[in-house]
Formats: structure tokens, C-alpha cells, sequence
């Protein structure tokens, strides 16, 4: 087997493996619940099938379809989805004083899990064109002054958590690309800084920064979720107490089927299925970061690394979180939370990964064409057999024997 089909098939077995037990995982993080209320107990799990189906078909499509298609779509697809997440905040319902989300009868679209996908194709593209950013003002004109756009949207939503995953998955491209350390230094320092006055200026946030420095000194109030989470995980010791008998999910742990679901799993699972679930994201960024290392074409090696990391910040940002390192954020679990359009777009997601695993290893070099008067280039190519024939006329060879002789003679 080939290095490349091994990275290919390891993508595919961790993505699969992860989605079938994220089923597993939303149907006991919720059925308890819903049975002690009177409702379906398969409610979510049915949903989330259907999402899984859907993204596991548009994986395949995507698998199938020439990525580089996609550099000709960014434009569309940064435009829908800014104009999406202004939308929502205009006709989405507001939920737990958040306006993430558009209705379209019984489903529910999140806006800004298209926009990471559509950030990432554009700057991909963009980055493949031009040469990495030696400052700060190539820099901002015009990808970060693109980011952030879509990172001030996020913000009025709230959504603090998409807007880091953007930053994370950005700096990677930029690292791919080239960018000196110093000039990514001087940029995050200065997102830092913004994150930093986003914190204090609303009164939520900083609340639970506190939270995550003390959460037990409001262990009922601000830092319950977190004290909760901590219990959860200790509660499951090494081996956890069973699948399906966990009692925080039903009494006490908040948002246990999105935020919440590694503690779940910590629980029922103990310090194994975490160690297993952390081992199938390190994984899935292995195999696809050397789907990134391994692809020739500039756009196809960008993309696949901003994909990846997509998928790995997102999880490292939400474990880090459920543990206590670092503040709430509400990241869900990539393939293993509830969310429908989470899981469709990150199915999508390893699709295209997949597909620079195919194609990304053919090399398309470009060539200067002489015959064009605009002079662009034009990709190289053989001329085939019968243009390798004609090309040896007895004329020709009379022309260079004839020029040898005169050589000699001279």
C-alpha cells in the first residue's frame, strides 16, 4: 500500500468510526433525559442520523468532484456566507440569547459552519497566488481584513468560539504558506488583544472567564457547567461507570449532547474512551497533514491543511475546555456533538481532503506559451507519439547533418 492510500483509508476508518459513535454517544446523552420528560428518547438520535446520512453523501460527492473547481466557487461562497450570518442576526431566533441559527421548516442551518468552509477555499486560493505576507499590511489587505469581517459578524451573534476556530485554522495556512514568525507573532498579538477587550466589554464572557479561574468559588451560579464537567470526568475513573448510566447527563451537566459530550463520555467511559477519543483526533490530523505535506499543487496543499485543523482545533479547543484548561467556549466535539450543520460541513470537508489525497499529487507545472500574445502560461504536457514522428522529417535530418558538415568544414 501506498503512503498516500494508507493516509486516505486512515482518514476514512477515524472520520466513519467517529461518527458512528458520536450516534452512539448523542442517543445516551439524551434518551435518558427525554425518557424522565415524557418525549421521544430517539428524538435526537433520528436527527442526527439523517444529518450523518446527508454528510456522508456529500463526503462522496466531494471525494468525486476536482477540488480545484472550488477556487472558481469562492467568491460565491464568501458572499453567501456573509451574507448568511448577517441574516441570521436579523431573522434567527434568538436561543439562550444567541442568534445563530435559520430555520427552513424542521431543519436548522448554522451559518457560520459554511463560513469556515468558505474562508478557507477563498484564502487558499488567494494564498496560492500571491507570496506569504513579509508584514503586517500584506497581511491585513486582504486576508485579515476578510477574517475580520467575518470574525465581527460572529461576534454580534454571539459566537466567540467559531471566530477563534477561524483564527486557528488561518494561522495554519499562513504557517504552510510561509509567513514569517514574526509577522504571525505580531498578528495574533494583536487578535489577543481584540479577544481580550471582547472578553471585558460584555458582561457575559468575562463572567465566565472568572469562571474558568475560580469555578468553584460559584459553583451554583457561573461555574456550574464547569464544576460539573470536572465531576463528570472524575466520577468515570479508569474504566467509567458504563455506556448509557451516566447520572450527570440527566440531573446536572448543562448542554451534555453538544458542549458537554466528552464529560459524558468521561463518565461512562472513563479515562480510556477519552484517551481512545483523543488518539482518533490525533489520527485524523496526522493523515491530514500529510495529505498536506505530500500534495504539489499550492491551492490543494493550503486547503488541506486549513481543513484539518478545522477539525483538530475545534477539538482541542472544546476538550481543553470540558477539562478545565481553558475557558468555556462553545466549540462543539467535531463529529461526536449534536449538530446537524456541524456534522454535514465537516463531512463535506474530509471529502475535499480526500480528494487532494487523489489528485493533489499530480503536479500541474506551468509553462510560458509563446504563442499567446498576453503571455500567460499554459499547463505542460507531452505531444504523444505521432507528434514525436512528425517532428523527424528526412528534411530535418538532412538540415542537421548538413549543418554538422559545414561545422567541420569550418
Amino acid at each position: 500500500m501506498k503512503r498516500g492510500e494508507l493516509d486516505s483509508r486512515l482518514l476514512i476508518l477515524v472520520t466513519l468510526a467517529l461518527v458512528a459513535f458520536g450516534l452512539v454517544m448523542v442517543y445516551s446523552a439524551t434518551s435518558a433525559s427525554a425518557t424522565v420528560g415524557g418525549n421521544d428518547p430517539g428524538y435526537y438520535l433520528k436527527r442526527q442520523a439523517i444529518y450523518a446520512a446527508l454528510g456522508i453523501v456529500l463526503m462522496m460527492v466531494a471525494q468525486r468532484w476536482d477540488y480545484t473547481r472550488l477556487r472558481t466557487l469562492s467568491p460565491v461562497l464568501v458572499l453567501g456566507s456573509l451574507g448568511l450570518l448577517a441574516a441570521v442576526l436579523v431573522i434567527g431566533p434568538s436561543i439562550n440569547g444567541a442568534r445563530r441559527w435559520i430555520s427552513f421548516g424542521p431543519a436548522v442551518f448554522q451559518p457560520s459552519e459554511l463560513a469556515k468552509l468558505a474562508l478557507a477555499i477563498w484564502a487558499a486560493g488567494y494564498l496560492a497566488r500571491h507570496p506569504a505576507p513579509s508584514d503586517l499590511r500584506e497581511l491585513w489587505r486582504p486576508v485579515g481584513a476578510l477574517a475580520a469581517v467575518f470574525c465581527g459578524l460572529l461576534m454580534l451573534e454571539p459566537d466567540m468560539g467559531t471566530a477563534i476556530t477561524l483564527m486557528v485554522m488561518l494561522t495554519a495556512m499562513l504557517v504552510v504558506t510561509g509567513t514569517p514568525a514574526r509577522v504571525l507573532g505580531a498578528a495574533l498579538g494583536i487578535a489577543c488583544a481584540l479577544g481580550t477587550v471582547a472578553i471585558w466589554i460584555e458582561p457575559y464572557r468575562r463572567a465566565r472567564f472568572f469562571a474558568f479561574l475560580h469555578p468553584w468559588h460559584d459553583a451554583q451560579g457561573t461555574g456550574f457547567q464547569l464544576v460539573q464537567a470536572m465531576i463528570s470526568m472524575g466520577s468515570g475513573g479508569f474504566f467509567g461507570v458504563g455506556l448509557g448510566q451516566s447520572v450527570g447527563k440527566i440531573f446536572y451537566l448543562p448542554e451534555a449532547h453538544t458542549d458537554m459530550m466528552l464529560a459524558v463520555i468521561g463518565e461512562e467511559l472513563g479515562l480510556v474512551g477519552v484517551t481512545a477519543v483523543i488518539a482518533a483526533y490525533g489520527v485524523f490530523t496526522y493523515a491530514g497533514l500529510n495529505i498536506a505535506m505530500r500534495c504539489k499543487d499550492p491551492f490543494g496543499k493550503r486547503l488541506a491543511a486549513g481543513l484539518t485543523i478545522v477539525v483538530a482545533g475545534q477539538a482541542a479547543i472544546n476538550i481543553a475546555a470540558v477539562m478545565g484548561v481553558a475557558p468555556l467556549t462553545g466549540i462543539p466535539l467535531p463529529f461526536l456533538s449534536y449538530g446537524g450543520s456541524s456534522l454535514v460541513v465537516l463531512l463535506a470537508g474530509v471529502g475535499i481532503l480526500l480528494n487532494i489525497a487523489h489528485r493533489g499529487g499530480r503536479a500541474a507545472v506551468a509553462v510560458p506559451d509563446r504563442s499567446r500574445g498576453n503571455g500567460r502560461t499554459r499547463a505542460a504536457r507531452s505531444g504523444g507519439r505521432g507528434r514525436t514522428q512528425t517532428t523527424r522529417r528526412g528534411r530535418d535530418v538532412r538540415r542537421v547533418a548538413g549543418s554538422r558538415r559545414s561545422a567541420s568544414g569550418s
